[in-house]
């Protein structure tokens, strides 16, 4: 397919953009020498151009989507309809709060919903993403300790089968990082935890359940341990698709926990937005979150309100499936993917076989012992039958790791569908395994040199002089 830059004709124009009504006064010192290189193409160009890459991309609406950890569930469509109304969609944020309203109720209507299924008492809105939400919740945990005047609490405790993320969020608040092992069950090993608890531990890090997709019978031990040695528990929301409705982080004995709403609570994402990751805490760290309005405040992390209209979206989305829709949620979830990873671990090895929740890891070391198939060239190999892999060697405990998420809103056909789907590639494995060393071949593009690719990226578009 040709670069929309190669598709231009010199002299090719379009009317889709009006004409700019504002003057525009710049001094010369950041005015072009000369015109940008922009591509020129008449509507109905641009309109094929872009159709043809959207239609060689795959996403939730385009089939199967069980990216382990991730939650790529299907989207209510009302949610976008309503987030595109002009009363939410064309305000702005330096408006007169008395002209926006409606929109503050939205956030504290928002804020409210979200402090009853968590169990926390106070959240902030602000951060952006998943990611930003974990930094803010480490933030507030540092201004905590500093405020009591103990500077000796550095170390966050972080389970080995973290999210990724986790680690570098505490680092980037300043803390040091102290790793823990799983125990045979997939579990946080107590006695790893307990040698490992000091003066200095300021925190721990922990999803419940975990990456394995394994609930925690421990959590309460765990997090009393924690504070008993002086620190506080933070818990990663990314899994609570799993628990909402059903279990509330609050009542584990967290004090603090970040949110995906662009996850759980059905806003469209990836491809780098757009996100929100708001962070919740109890009512004792309250004051530290950010723009509390008190000088303890770890002060902005955004500007303005937050990603508004995905906050919007989420409380939408609570309110159409209510309090019952948010249980049936997590149950459904659970559901699935236990049904899944009955159908598929007598042909693949579960990792831990042991009741799962939203998602399961799969070990395919064995399969590439005797066929030389690995995690890799099987997910190459799911994308000819228009299923986008789950997440790979993640996490990293597992050997040859498959993370299936199968996600509430995937109907039993469908789950079939891909569990025969596995079934058929494992025999062809055993069989004739250079078809999947191949893969993909049906695929708008084919197998990648993905290190190449990688290290040698072509950014640019480079003209003919």
């Amino acid at each position: 397919m040709n670069l929309i830059f190669e598709k231009s004709v010199e002299g090719r124009k379009t009317s889709i953009l009006p004409a700019c009504d504002v003057e525009i006064c710049l001094p010369a010192s950041p005015k072009r020498e000369s015109l940008a290189k922009l591509p020129e193409l008449g509507e109905i160009d641009i309109e094929r151009h872009y159709t043809k890459l959207a239609q060689r991309a795959h996403g939730v609406n385009s089939g199967f989507y069980p990216l382990g950890s991730c939650t790529m569930k299907y989207n209510p469509k009302i949610s976008e309809k309503i987030a595109s109304l002009d009363c939410f969609n064309d305000i702005h944020p330096l408006q007169p709060e008395k002209t926006v309203k409606g929109c503050k109720r939205v956030l504290e209507n928002a804020k409210e919903y979200l402090c009853e299924i968590t169990g926390m008492d106070a959240m902030s809105l602000q951060p952006a993403a998943g990611a930003h939400g974990e930094l803010a919740g480490m933030l507030v945990i540092k201004a905590y300790h500093l405020d009591k005047g103990d500077k000796l609490r550095n170390e966050i405790i972080i389970p080995d089968s973290a999210h990724g993320t986790n680690p570098a969020s505490a680092v980037m608040a300043g803390f040091e990082i102290v790793n823990i092992k799983s125990d045979k069950n997939g579990m946080v090993d107590i006695v790893d935890l307990k040698e490992h608890l000091s003066e200095k531990t300021a925190g721990l890090m922990l999803t419940n359940p975990n990456t394995l997709g394994i609930f925690d019978e421990n959590i309460l031990k765990i997090t009393k341990m924690v504070h008993e040695a002086g620190g506080l528990c933070y818990y990663d929301g990314a899994n609570l698709n799993a628990i909402m409705g059903i279990a509330r982080p609050g009542d584990m004995g967290f004090d603090v926990t970040h949110l995906n709403l662009h996850k759980t609570f059905s806003t469209p994402h990836g491809g780098g937005g757009p996100g929100s990751g708001p962070c919740g805490c109890k009512a004792f760290l309250k004051d530290y979150l950010p723009m509390s309005g008190d000088n303890r405040s770890i002060g902005r992390v955004m500007g303005f309100y937050g990603n508004f209209l995905v906050i919007l979206k989420a409380l939408i989305y609570m309110m159409i499936i209510g309090a019952d829709g948010i249980k049936d949620v997590g149950e459904n979830a659970v559901l699935n993917a236990n049904y899944m990873k009955f159908k598929l671990k007598d042909i693949l090895p579960v990792a831990y076989d042991t009741p799962s929740m939203h998602e399961f890891v799969l070990s395919l070391e064995e399969l590439k012992e005797k066929t030389g198939v690995s995690a890799l060239d099987f997910s190459k190999a799911l994308l000819d039958h228009g299923m986008h892999p789950p997440t790979m060697y993640f996490p990293l405990i597992v050997h040859e790791a498959l993370m299936i998420e199968p996600t509430e809103t995937e109907s039993k056909e469908t789950i079939d569908e891909a569990i025969k789907t596995f079934k058929e590639l494992v025999s062809i494995a055993e069989k004739t395994p250079e078809i999947i060393f191949n893969s993909p071949i049906t695929t708008p593009v084919g197998r990648l040199d993905e290190v190449l690719a990688a290290r040698k990226a072509i950014l640019r578009h480079e003209f003919e002089s």
